[in-house]
Formats: C-alpha cells, structure tokens, sequence
C-alpha cells in the first residue's frame, strides 16, 4: 500500500511503498532506506491530530502493525525528527563514573587541589575517610545496577541529556567533595556521623532490592505499566526515590557540609517530579474500570509528608 509521510507542519517528505502488514519497526526500516540519516532510534511517527485531540497517536517501537492503528492505503503519518541518539546505558554509565572519580581526586590530591591552603592536616578525619568510601560505593553500586539490572522501556535518549546529566552529577561531585575533604574541614560529632552513615547504608540496601522489584516487573523494551508489589511499594509508588532520597539527606547530616544538603535538596526535587508523576500515570492506567485492577491507595515517595 502507499503511505505518505509527512512533517508536523503537513509538508509531504516521501510517500512509501509498503506491505500492508507492516509493523511499525518495518516502517522505520523502510523510512531510514529513504534517508540514512534518520535511523531507527531517531524516528518517531504518530497519527494526524483528530478534531478534539492535542496530539496525534504515538506509532509505538513493538510488533503491532500499521493497519492495526487504522491506517490504509493512502494514508498518512507525522514524523519527528528525535535528534541524534544516544543509548540509556551509556549515558547512565558516564554520569556515575564521573562523580565516582571527581569526588576521590579531593580526597587523595589535597597537596594539588587545595594548594592556597599552607596547611595541610596529616589524615583526614574518619568521617571524611567514611564519606569518600560511601561515595563511591554509591557510584559504583549504579553502574553495576545499570548493566545488570536496570531494563529500560526506550534504548536510546537524546545525545545532548548526556552532556546535561554528565554536568549535573560531575559538577555535584565536585562541589560537595571540595568542600567535605578540604583541609580546613572541622568534622563533626563522630558518633552522629557513623549513625547517620550506617543509616545511609541501608538506604542503598533498601534502594538496591527495590530497583530489582522493579526490573522483575517487566522484560527489556517492555513499555506497559504494572503495579509494583511488595517490600515498601505496599506503602510507597516510588520506594527507590524514597530510599535514594534519605540515603543522601542521612550522607549529608553525616557530614555537616552546605553542599551536600543542596545537592540532596535538588536531586530530591528532581525525583518528587518524577514520583508524581508516575504516580498520577499508574492511577489512571489502573483506574478500575473495565476489568482493569484499581491502583491502591499509597504515599506518592516521601511519607507522611507526600
């Protein structure tokens, strides 16, 4: 049948020649024989905007074909231009190993980094020996998730998040680690510091069974939604913002340090958008009608406040 691809302004860019059951994958392949330049990971296609829609119905990656969408012969879909690509996991990778490294360099390098400062303590105090080995224990424990856990519902994001998201966490690193591991430090009370550390460590414990919980749930590329059960997803949407979000607020009372408290805050910020928004898309995914389960009535991430 002939399809006809066109730009989000209505400009005709090919028409193509295509099976009739094709699936969307199949379009995108004979799309990018049009224009190499335009590869799998980099196309979107979505339906023409009905009367009293906002936005045209997304074609999506999976082996549901065109036809299925109500597309015939003579038809047309939109296509979008998604920029240059870049793969989830390369991008996850970058982002940890940066602050993995930054934050030691301070640790290890004073004589270097902090060369303004004539003196230079002879050890650095335990909180900051404890501090340095969470850190990069944090950092570490994410890269391992994100090659052995993590199943990502899209392969590819924009090329320019990993420059954006590289900046924030390696900027973070060193930011937070300049201050805690400078020479003229004054540690806090030792015992609140080894509390407030373990604590965080079982934060990460918490953090690390609730990313597994979360991986079970679906398999690679899988998109749908389910509810997640069990451990604190009974009480919490987002049970591994919830343990991320304290493991960094206990890190910075360990520490006593502005900084980590404003990079706890801000990555605390980012992670209530990103629960209530989930949050609000699991209840109206499973709003009890139809034969569909009714999504419980939980905390959002961050009770008993939220």
């Amino acid at each position: 049948m002939k399809l006809e691809v066109v730009s989000r302004s209505g400009r005709v860019i090919t028409t193509l020649d295509i099976n009739p059951d094709a699936t969307v994958g199949e379009l995108k392949k004979k799309f990018q024989s049009y224009n190499r330049k335009y590869y799998v990971a980099r196309q979107r296609f979505t339906l023409p905007v009905k009367p009293g829609e906002t936005r045209g119905t997304v074609l999506s990656d999976d082996a549901k074909r065109i036809a299925d969408y109500g597309v015939s012969d003579g038809g047309r879909v939109e296509f979008k231009d998604l920029g240059p690509q870049i793969g989830y996991s390369t991008v996850f990778f970058w982002e940890y190993f940066g602050p993995m490294v930054i934050y030691p360099l301070f640790f290890l390098f004073p004589k270097y980094l902090y060369p303004h400062i004539s003196a230079q303590p002879s050890a650095h105090a335990l909180v900051q020996q404890a501090a340095c080995a969470y850190w990069v224990l944090h950092y570490a424990k994410r890269i391992v998730e994100t090659f052995t856990i993590h199943k990502f519902g899209h392969a590819t994001m924009p090329i320019a998040n990993l420059f954006r998201n590289c900046a924030y966490y390696w900027g973070f690193a060193a930011y937070v680690s300049y201050f805690v591991n400078h020479p003229l430090y004054t540690a806090p009370n030792e015992t609140v510091s080894k509390a407030a550390l373990g604590l965080a460590l079982l934060m990460q414990a918490g953090n690390l069974r609730s990313h597994i919980i979360l991986s079970n749930l679906r398999a690679p590329g899988e998109k749908d939604y389910k509810i997640p059960r069990g451990f604190l997803f009974n009480l919490v949407t987002c049970a591994n913002y919830t343990f991320e979000i304290w493991g960094w607020i206990l890190y910075s009372i360990a520490v006593q340090s502005i900084p980590a408290f404003l990079f706890a805050a801000v990555g605390a910020g980012q992670m209530t958008q990103w629960a209530i928004a989930k949050h609000a898309r699991l209840r109206k995914t499973f709003d009890g009608k139809d034969g569909r389960p009714k999504y419980p009535r939980r905390w959002i991430v961050f009770p008993p406040f939220l």
